[in-house]
């Protein structure tokens, strides 16, 4: 049995704090805001996963009332939600993702994205797609205000 889920999220920018996405921290003058460390990219993967295994969203198991996650690292969380999947018996036939932003250029960065998810979820790398796009200056992205990000992933029964 395959299953496919979808995941999204967006941030706005924020003062004094670091821009981290795919588990990679890029130089920026802002960061996003948000409880963890805002990694637009990682929650919208996870939430694809758990969306996919026909679990609760990352709110769920990693609440933004909770503070044992204010400033959480979203590559652990994105460890603990492949830990949760595997024990339901799913594995990760592959993950699809898109980040949406007028700024920072992402691209030079999806390598290092694609490597840092590659590792914290044991697959390789060819089965992660990470792709960049703008908001063509259009509503609250294309005026540079936050960053957005759209994943899929399909997973792969185990038993």
């Amino acid at each position: 049995m395959i299953r496919i889920g979808q995941g999204y999220d967006v941030h706005q920018f924020a003062e004094d704090r670091r821009l981290v996405l795919g588990g990679v921290e890029i130089p920026h003058s802002r960061g996003l805001d948000g409880h963890s460390d805002a990694d637009v990219l990682l929650h919208a993967i996870m939430d694809a996963l758990l969306g996919a295994a026909g679990l609760p969203d990352i709110g769920h198991f990693f609440p933004n009332t909770d503070d044992r996650w204010r400033d959480a690292d979203s590559r652990a969380l994105l460890r603990e939600v492949g830990s949760n999947i595997r024990q339901h018996s799913w594995s990760v036939g592959n993950i699809d993702a898109t980040v949406i932003a007028e700024e920072p250029k992402v691209s030079p960065h999806i390598a290092a994205m694609k490597s840092a998810i590659a590792e914290d979820l044991a697959l390789s790398t060819d089965r992660i797609g990470i792709k960049a796009t703008t908001n063509e200056t259009m509503g609250f992205i294309g005026r540079g205000e936050g960053i957005a990000a759209l994943a899929v992933a399909l997973l792969i029964s185990d038993s």
